[in-house]
């Protein structure tokens, strides 16, 4: 379906399009003035040059209606009437520190909800068989580490793991009968980091990985029995464990007393601690106000023709562009400089760097004085 695109997509067609055509001319190019033994080619190259004179305008006037299609569409969906939502009952995970209090929320828009997962597992999911279901949003999830892969500990990985992606598989495996048979919805919450290299969130975002492909699975495999199935790409919210700085510093020295003397000496307890300041910093400073997320789900619940894919917050949809239309250079630079800036580098690197500057050194002696000699 075409309303599954976005008009970025369109436009960077359209440019590979043109470098494509391009390069063709110049590969040709080159070929005939290689010599005169490639005269036998001047007949399919005149006839390359007219093919490409008349498909480029055909090629643009194609994307250019694509793109109309799609703005159309979309134009189209939004003038459509939200779904009733009286007597629709929405389960939800999570902790309501971390969120949950605010999905409350979905009440006003008529929806009971049935509490959250992490609070009250079985009588919550009791409630939600006797009274049916017909809507799931898994909000339920974890960030433990902050650090590189190679300094988070396998607890950390599992951790992760067993939350953001085992927990999601679990509860909707649970509730899938009763959605299937209500043909209601499922929105998971995941985050840019399962799609984009975040430096220090190996763990965190291996789990989101997961738990996008099994959410991009779940709706091609549930689309025939009319349940649609989003996920839910949010910026940087300000949630309760973010924010927890006792946490994160009872975290913080498990992970100094579980590295071997080795690890720690290359890497250095002060890399370690800038990364933790770095992380309590960034929590600090994110969007204390859920509204956006909330007014998403509510959209991807209720839209009479859900998207795949919502970005809830301001500056995913250009993060989501750079990383996929830009240099890997760009996005990588990007992603840096957005998320932690560093001022350390690891200690062995700095010692290693102070080597090469003093056998510089010396070599330059070595070669004024040979110079003199």
């Amino acid at each position: 379906m075409i309303e599954n695109y976005n008009i970025p997509f369109w436009i960077y067609l359209a440019v590979v399009s043109l470098f494509v055509g391009g390069a063709m001319k110049k590969i040709l190019a080159c070929h005939l003035s290689v010599g005169p033994t490639l005269v036998a080619w001047l007949g399919a190259t005149v006839l390359v040059e007219r093919l490409w004179v008349v498909c480029l305008p055909a090629m643009l006037l194609l994307v250019l209606l694509a793109a109309m299609g799609c703005i159309y569409s979309r134009s189209r969906t939004a003038q459509l009437p939200n779904l009733p939502a009286q007597g629709k009952a929405v389960f939800i995970t999570g902790k309501r520190s971390d969120g949950g209090e605010g999905l409350s929320s979905l009440d006003l828009q008529g929806c009971a909800t049935i509490g959250t997962l992490l609070e009250s597992r079985g009588d919550k999911k009791s409630s939600a068989v006797a009274g049916g279901l017909w809507g799931l949003v898994n909000n339920a999830g974890v960030c433990v580490n902050f650090g590189e892969a190679e300094l988070s500990l396998m607890s950390t990985f599992r951790g992760c793991m067993e939350v953001n992606f085992f927990g999601t598989v679990d509860v909707t495996k649970s509730f899938l009968p009763l959605v299937r048979q209500a043909k209601g919805r499922i929105v998971n919450i995941s985050s840019p980091a399962g799609d984009q290299p975040f430096p220090c969130l190996a763990a965190y975002g291996a789990s989101k990985a997961a738990l996008n492909l099994f959410t991009e699975t779940l709706r091609h495999e549930l689309n025939p029995w009319g349940v649609r199935v989003s996920t839910i790409l949010p910026s940087s919210y300000k949630t309760a464990t973010s924010t927890n700085h006792a946490y994160w510093e009872q975290q913080h020295k498990l992970l100094l007393q579980s590295l071997s003397p080795a690890l720690l000496e290359e890497y250095g307890e002060d890399y370690m601690t800038e990364t933790k300041d770095l992380f309590h910093s960034f929590s600090e400073h994110a969007n204390p106000d859920l509204s956006p997320v909330i007014n998403t789900i509510v959209k991807a619940l209720l839209s009479p023709q859900p998207q795949a894919r919502y970005y809830a917050g301001p500056g995913i949809g250009l993060m989501y562009f750079i990383h996929s239309y830009c240099p890997f250079s760009i996005s990588n630079r990007f992603l840096q400089k957005l998320f932690l800036k560093k001022s350390l580098v690891p200690r062995a690197l700095r010692k290693q760097s102070g080597l090469d500057m003093n056998l510089g050194l010396h070599n330059n002696n070595n070669e004024e004085k040979l110079q003199q000699l």
